[in-house]
């Protein structure tokens, strides 16, 4: 019994370790990259399944990708926020699931992005090694004013 209770309470350990990581991934992306990428190991994967429908980038391997391809966020789209935000947790204590809603006044085109995402995050060791974010591109399109816009805002070629 005491080897179950260990058990137990590890799991609700790490549990508490990736819901704080989650937070703090929508606390930091908004205002700060370079503290936001330590939310991540050296070799993690960030996807987004979405974006390749409209040319975009869907998958990033490492930081330094990571980094390249996220570090103009906040000057890019300013006043990001994050609300109605509803986190799931699984059976596995390193993986949830979350329900978000974003907005914020795109720099290139000051229109205003309002988007509904749902986040799948795994850690491992304390660090995210894996992020899949789904979001639907027709907000983006339509916020950005184009695919060159969006291009140029995440820094893909």
């Amino acid at each position: 019994m005491t080897n179950d209770l260990a058990k137990i309470a590890s799991a609700t350990n790490e549990q508490h370790t990736v819901t704080q990581i989650f937070s703090d991934h929508l606390k930091l992306i908004t205002k700060d990259i370079l503290a936001w990428l330590e939310l991540f190991a050296e070799d993690a994967i960030i996807e987004f399944p979405y974006a390749s429908t409209i040319g975009l980038t869907n998958r990033l391997e490492g930081k330094l990708a990571i980094y390249d391809h996220m570090k103009d966020v906040p000057a890019n789209m300013q006043n990001l926020i994050f609300t109605n935000i509803r986190s799931h947790q699984t059976l596995n204590p390193n993986v949830l699931f979350a329900e978000v809603h974003g907005e914020a006044t795109i720099t290139a085109t000051g229109r205003r992005y309002q988007q509904d995402y749902v986040m799948q995050l795994e850690t491992k060791d304390g660090k995210i090694i894996h992020y899949r974010e789904y979001w639907n591109p027709i907000p983006a399109l339509e916020a950005w004013g184009s695919i060159e816009n969006l291009n140029q805002s995440f820094n893909a070629e």
